[in-house]
This record gives C-alpha cells, sequence and structure tokens, in this order.
C-alpha cells in the first residue's frame, strides 16, 4: 500500500514539477523568437510532462503490488509514442532533423516519475545535469568541431591507462627490494600522462600563458616531478618558448609546499606548523620566480599562442620512458637504503627524497618527531624536498636542455636556500 504522506506526497510533486520547468525554461528560451504555436515543447510542455510523470509514479506506488511499475512502463511508452508522433509531425513541417527536444520531453516525465518513486535529490542533479547539456549546444558543437583524430586518439590512450590497465595491476612489491609496485609505479606514469594532456588541454582553452601557469599549478597538486618532467618535454619541443614553459614548472614546485604542509598538518599539526613558514617561503619564492619568467615570456614575445604549435598532446613513449626512469630511481633509492642501514635520518631523507617526498613527510610527521626530535625531524623533510628537487633539476637538464635547466635550478637554488634559512631563523609558531 501507498506509505507516504500526504505533506510528503505534494513535495514530490513539486519537485517533479520544477524539474520540468527546469528543462522547459532552456527549451522556451531557445525557441522564444518562434511564433506562437509553432513551438516544439516549451516551459509548459516540459512543465506538465514532468508532472504527469510524477502523477503517474504516485500511482504506481499505490498499487505496487497490483502491477504498479508495469502501468508506469505503460504511462512512459504511450506518452513517448504520441510526443514522438507530434515532433514527427513538427520535423516534416520544418524540413528539419532532431531527436533532442522528445529526448528532453521523455527526460522530464521520466525524472518527473523518479522524483516520486525514487530519491528526488538524484532526479534534480540530473534534471540539472539535461538543461545544461542542452543550454550548452554551441559550445559543445564548437568543441567537437575542433576536436582533432590525434586529441581522441590522446584522451582514449589515457583512459585506458586509467582505467584499464591500472586496476588489474598488482598492488604489491614484485622486486627483490620491495621497490617496484606495479601499481604505484603505473600511477606515477599516468600522472605524467594527466599533466601533459591537461597542459594541452589548458593551451587550447585560455591560451599558451595562461594555459601553461594553469597545468603547471594543477600538476603540481598531483605530482610536481611530473609535472616538471612534462614541462621540460614542452621546453625541448618548443625552445623558443622556454621562459613561460619554465614558469609552468616553477608554479607545480609552488604548489608543491604547500601540499606537503596540508600532509603534515593533517597527521601532525604541531609538527607542520614548525615547518609552515620554511615550506611557505619555498612555495612564494618559486611563485615569484615564476611570476617573473612569464612576464619575461611576455615582453619577449614568448606568450604569443600563434607561435606555438603542439603536436601530440600524450606523448606515450615519453610517458613510458619517464616510468622506466621513475623505476630506476625507486630501486636505487630502496638498494642504498638496505646497505646503509639506520646510519641516519638525514641519510634516509636524501635517499627516499629522489623518487618521493610524501613518504618521508608521512614517516617524519608520524614516528620521526617522538623518535629524533622536532628540530632533526623537520631538516629531515627540507633535506627530501632538497634531494627531490635535485632530481627535477636533473629532469629539467636532461629532458628540458641547458635553457630550461639553469633557469629551474637557479629558482631551486633561491627557494630551497630560503626555506633553509626560514627553518633555522624563522621563529616556529606555536603549537595547537
Amino acid at each position: 500500500m501507498y506509505e507516504t504522506t500526504t505533506a510528503e506526497l505534494i513535495q514530490r510533486l513539486f519537485v517533479a514539477l520544477a524539474i520540468g520547468l527546469l528543462i522547459g525554461l532552456e527549451r522556451g528560451w531557445r525557441t522564444r523568437e518562434e511564433a506562437e504555436g509553432e513551438r516544439a515543447a516549451g516551459l509548459r510542455t516540459h512543465g506538465l510532462a514532468a508532472l504527469l510523470g510524477g502523477v503517474w509514479g504516485a500511482i504506481a506506488m499505490q498499487f505496487a503490488h497490483d502491477g504498479g511499475a508495469v502501468a508506469l512502463g505503460a504511462a512512459f511508452l504511450l506518452f513517448g509514442a504520441l510526443i514522438g508522433l507530434f515532433r514527427y509531425r513538427e520535423t516534416l513541417h520544418n524540413q528539419t532533423f532532431g531527436a533532442t527536444t522528445l529526448i528532453g520531453v521523455l527526460l522530464a516525465f521520466a525524472l518527473g516519475a523518479f522524483a516520486v518513486v525514487g530519491d528526488r535529490l538524484a532526479a534534480a542533479a540530473a534534471a540539472v545535469a539535461t538543461t545544461a547539456l542542452l543550454a550548452l549546444k554551441t559550445l559543445l558543437h564548437g568543441w567537437v568541431e575542433r576536436l582533432t583524430w590525434i586529441e581522441l586518439r590522446s584522451a582514449l590512450v589515457l583512459l585506458a591507462m586509467s582505467f584499464i590497465l591500472l586496476p588489474v595491476l598488482p598492488d604489491e612489491a614484485i622486486d627483490r627490494w620491495g621497490a617496484i609496485n606495479p601499481h604505484d609505479l603505473w600511477l606515477m606514469t599516468v600522472l605524467i600522462g594527466v599533466v601533459s594532456f591537461a597542459g594541452y588541454v589548458a593551451v587550447r582553452l585560455v591560451g599558451y600563458r595562461r594555459g601553461v601557469a594553469v597545468a603547471g599549478m594543477a600538476g603540481g597538486l598531483a605530482s610536481s616531478t611530473a609535472a616538471t618532467a612534462a614541462m621540460s618535454r614542452m621546453a625541448a619541443e618548443h625552445p623558443g618558448q622556454v621562459n613561460v614553459i619554465a614558469a609552468g614548472a616553477l608554479f607545480a614546485n609552488a604548489v608543491m609546499a604547500p601540499r606537503v604542509l596540508a600532509i603534515l598538518a593533517f597527521v601532525n599539526p604541531n609538527f607542520g606548523l614548525r615547518l609552515a613558514a620554511p615550506l611557505v617561503t619555498v612555495g612564494v619564492v618559486y611563485f615569484l620566480a615564476g611570476g617573473a619568467l612569464m612576464m619575461r615570456g611576455a615582453s619577449d614575445g614568448d606568450g604569443e599562442r600563434d607561435s606555438l604549435t603542439i603536436g601530440n598532446p600524450l606523448d606515450l613513449p615519453a610517458v613510458l620512458k619517464f616510468g622506466a626512469l621513475l623505476a630506476a630511481v625507486m630501486v636505487l633509492a630502496r638498494v642504498v637504503t638496505k646497505f646503509a642501514g639506520s646510519s641516519g635520518a638525514y641519510a634516509l631523507a636524501l635517499i627516499s627524497g629522489l623518487a618521493d617526498v610524501d613518504a618521508i613527510s608521512l614517516a617524519m610527521a608520524s614516528q620521526g618527531v617522538t623518535e629524533i626530535g622536532v628540530r632533526a625531524a623537520a631538516l629531515s623533510v627540507m633535506l627530501a624536498i632538497f634531494s627531490n628537487t635535485v632530481v627535477k633539476t636533473g629532469i629539467g637538464w636532461a629532458v628540458g636542455g641547458l635553457a630550461m635547466g639553469w633557469r629551474f635550478a637557479l629558482a631551486s637554488t633561491l627557494a630551497l636556500g630560503a626555506g633553509l634559512a626560514a627553518l633555522a631563523f624563522l621563529p616556529p609558531l606555536p603549537p595547537l
């Protein structure tokens, strides 16, 4: 029997009506210049269609054990047939083709019914998504027209790397040293591809200079090493744009410092406060250096979008080469740690930082503070950042060339020097 109260049923019917009016608002606005009587389905039609679906949903709930669901399905089929016939006559009259209006009305009916018999919040969210897709017609069609086969292929390769290969890889070490985890290694490799593709999309959407900056900062949130490698590869392909591209790599590393700080603050807030000053200093210096290079690139004409021709947005061989390089560094770090033993947290931080900063940061925040003290643990994190920066500087030199390498090296030296000075001379923030 029907268990919903009258008040709740009225609320759900209002939600159904609102769903139809929302979808109909976009449809009515798009056909607002057509004469009365020539509009296929506008505000009122979609609102009534959704309300009709809600009413049939209520009827189906009332007779849930007596074929209510079958009646709701039959009502939807009959409604769809009538609207389809009406749409067919309209297309014959206007000599046009298109199923969007028909799908919109059917969705209004279906979502109206779902708002009554199911989750009304989910139905409302689906209505918003439907309206957005309808309203973005011009933008989406323009994007599809500009989409090239290389871009589509790169997106498909990236999706296959992420959702087909990554889930089936073993999430455990497979080598004798316990250094190579195929899942983690492939995840880092995918991140390289994501950063490269994100940079390409950002450049296409917001222009060359702003796109590189956005891609760099977004990449730094995931992996500053991946972002630096991607920017270095771009610098090798476009040496005339090195100032702006190097700025993107510096922006990625500017984001890296507050990301580490957020990790520390989450695990050990007081330890995070101890490192707040040096990490913020590192990030600010990187950001200022990136801004200076960005301005220099603009004054030199590096920022002209027309002067940059981007090729493959996802260079898979380059991505795989970086994955192999990362695997070698991980094995080297683990072997050296194994033979060095417990010679000190500083040596461990320098070695661990070759492959990753987050791991040693978590270790120092959770265990190092009590074992070696706050100051030594803080210096260990800074040393890990130093060794990681050395690796990224080497990537900049080896992949990006001389011009990319010295720019990144100079900015990194200034940033790390300022960070160590802040650690040594600035007083720590008071504990919580």
